[in-house]
């Protein structure tokens, strides 16, 4: 019998296991599974939960078992309506508007109300972004500073801020919403494209500075939802590109996240939600 206890490294072994061609087997109901796998209880700030794929983020969380600190610029109706559906789930949860054109403003603003409401933060998402289709000649400086701001400089701090808020032996998890354009060059959405690939390498680094004990990694979505102002033609469009030929849908980034946030032995990587959309023409 193979027996692994998380908690104390303890193997044991016996050839002698039945149902197992090479002698070994795991009793599961034997395994003492590592307490990072229980999200009941942690506290979870989300950047632009109030609608979209942040909202439903949130709610997937608060089905986990955490309390959600819900950030918006001013969807504030939305953010009040997913926090009554966090709490409809026995979960508690707090609404906070910051302009996350100002980073470190905002990043102070977000980290200070989770801390005061919850006592403490375990878990951040640093989902909100600016998504323009920009190329070369069509960029302005004002895009390039929207971009840099809210894609790239709001979570930078917010990762800061998130750092220095941790109390001595407390462990927890960045997940960064990026995207697979993040990973291979392309025509259009220049200043994005690049704000996200700067995302992916404050990703990487983070995981080596703040380990062991905050692991940080990244999801990179395909097409799941249509940009504001876009139908759902968009995506039919879109799903030509896509090696499974068809969009995904906002549960396939929750799964990725919950996958994510109850694993204790991954950080630095980017886990991407595309159908292979990153290896097509793409758009």
């Amino acid at each position: 019998m193979l027996l692994w206890n998380k908690r104390q490294h303890v193997y044991q072994r016996s050839l002698n296991g039945p149902g197992n061609h090479r002698g070994f087997f795991i009793a599961e109901d034997q395994i003492e599974w590592s307490s990072k796998l229980n999200l009941e209880g942690k506290v979870a700030v989300i950047t632009g939960a109030a609608v979209r794929i942040g909202r439903s983020m949130a709610l997937a969380l608060a089905e986990a078992g955490c309390d959600i600190c819900i950030h918006y610029h001013t969807s504030k109706q939305d953010a009040e309506q997913t926090c009554a559906e966090i709490e409809q789930r026995g979960r508690k949860s707090v609404a906070v508007s910051a302009d996350l054109s100002a980073p470190l403003q905002a990043a102070s603003e977000i980290i200070d109300a989770v801390v005061a409401e919850f006592g403490k933060v375990d878990i951040l998402i640093n989902s909100a972004s600016v998504f323009e289709n920009k190329n070369l000649l069509t960029s302005t400086e004002h895009d390039w500073d929207s971009h840099l701001d809210i894609n790239l400089k709001a979570p930078f701090f917010l990762c800061q801020q998130f750092a220095e808020a941790f109390q001595p032996g407390q462990t927890g998890q960045i997940v960064n919403i990026v995207d697979w354009r993040a990973l291979r060059a392309g025509v259009g959405h220049l200043p994005y494209r690049i704000t996200k690939a700067g995302l992916v390498t404050l990703t990487e680094c983070l995981s080596l500075e703040l380990a062991p004990a905050i692991q940080v990694n990244a999801i990179a979505p395909g097409a799941i939802l249509p940009p504001p102002g876009q139908d759902a033609s968009y995506l039919e469009k879109r799903a030509e590109h896509v090696p499974l030929k068809r969009a995904g849908n906002p549960q396939d980034i929750c799964d990725a996240l919950l996958y994510l946030l109850r694993s204790d032995f991954v950080t630095g990587e980017v886990l991407t939600v595309s159908g292979g959309e990153q290896f097509s023409s793409g758009l």
